[in-house]
């Protein structure tokens, strides 16, 4: 794909439609894409991901910085990763930790992936890390889905401190059979659907009693059922997606772009060409997610950085020109110019 951003963009949209007719014919649709190469592996696209999406990058330092004082004098502390799986968040997180007046605590963490190479870059990583600075860690990899997790593989402890984690991860668990409610138009695009799979998770996750529950998701509302309001929501979302990725690639053209250009592209192919239980990109904004969490019983926290000296040190060294950060009730969002890109919020039981 060649081309202005826009025009890389429109190429993906068309693709997505395309892929949405010929699969009325699944036969001719899997000989079309049997041989269609895998594309960007979840452990090549995280070194590429977080330097080309400053976004991203800032919504990992936030993170970061928000665990470190919450848990700031703790001994002994368990982090739940619900799948982000990122060496170098949780790298930088485990020296923060090390760094602390009373010495490091002994830290477990949690990674849930169904991708096995992930668990495994990240713990030889970690565990690297906690060895060079002689800090007592514990790796715990869980090897599933989010759908197929359940309170017994975190392996929860008494007397530790928990905090969970989801990045870019949760919306997936919206995925429903919901093709014959959409097809007679029975839910409203304005509404908070009533998920029984995330009400499950969340009820699990209050369980848990975490310390603190940060959650980064994309602000953006793909999960309307009508196709044309996706493609249109689509269409304004991904469009300072592409932009960004131009101004980070100086409008250069390389493999990386590419790689990270059909990762996004994947994700609009899903949004447009897919339904039911296939279509997991179902991103939803930050006051849809409120609503949801509020419902399981969680309240909102202010995030670390809205009262931080330092936080205009943070923006300076993560977000390049055209980026914007401004806060909605305690929580954050980063933005492409004015169009928010993504919400990062944090919440307690």
């Amino acid at each position: 794909v060649t081309g202005d951003p826009m025009q890389r963009l429109a190429a993906w949209f068309a693709y997505a439609l395309a892929a949405r007719v010929v699969k009325r014919w699944p036969g001719l649709y899997k000989a079309l894409n049997h041989n269609e190469p895998e594309g960007l592996t979840a452990t090549r696209a995280q070194p590429i991901l977080t330097p080309a999406i400053p976004c991203l990058a800032f919504a990992h330092a936030i993170v970061g910085r928000t665990l470190l004082r919450v848990l700031a004098g703790e001994r002994r502390v368990h982090i739940v990763d619900m799948g982000s799986g990122d060496p170098k968040l949780w790298v930088t997180l485990l020296r923060g930790l090390n760094q602390g007046p009373d010495g490091p605590p002994h830290l477990r963490l949690t990674c849930v992936s169904a991708k096995r190479d992930v668990l495994d870059v990240l713990g030889h990583a970690l565990v690297k890390e906690a060895e060079t600075m002689g800090m007592p860690f514990q790796f715990n990899p869980v090897n599933v889905s989010l759908r197929e997790l359940t309170e017994e593989m975190l392996e929860l402890r008494l007397r530790e401190t928990v905090a969970m984690v989801s990045i870019l991860d949760l919306h997936a668990l919206l995925a429903e059979d919901d093709r014959v409610d959409a097809h007679f138009g029975m839910i409203q695009s304005d509404s908070v659907k009533d998920c029984k799979r995330v009400g499950e998770f969340l009820s699990m996750v209050r369980l848990a009693s975490p310390r603190i529950f940060l959650l980064v998701e994309q602000e953006a509302n793909h999960n309307m059922t009508r196709l044309v309001d996706r493609f249109v929501e689509g269409l304004h979302y991904y469009s300072a997606v592409f932009d960004s990725i131009d101004a980070a690639f100086g409008g250069n053209c390389s493999e990386e772009r590419l790689a990270l250009e059909e990762m996004f592209g994947r994700e609009i192919e899903n949004i447009v060409s897919c339904e039911g239980l296939e279509r997991e990109e179902r991103h939803e904004r930050l006051a849809r997610w409120a609503v949801r969490l509020r419902r399981a019983g969680f309240k909102p926290v202010w995030l670390w950085w809205n009262a931080m000296e330092d936080a205009e040190v943070m923006v300076e060294a993560h977000l390049r020109d055209g980026s914007k950060v401004s806060t909605e009730r305690g929580c954050t969002m980063i933005c492409w110019h004015e169009r928010p890109l993504l919400a990062v919020s944090a919440w307690s039981c």
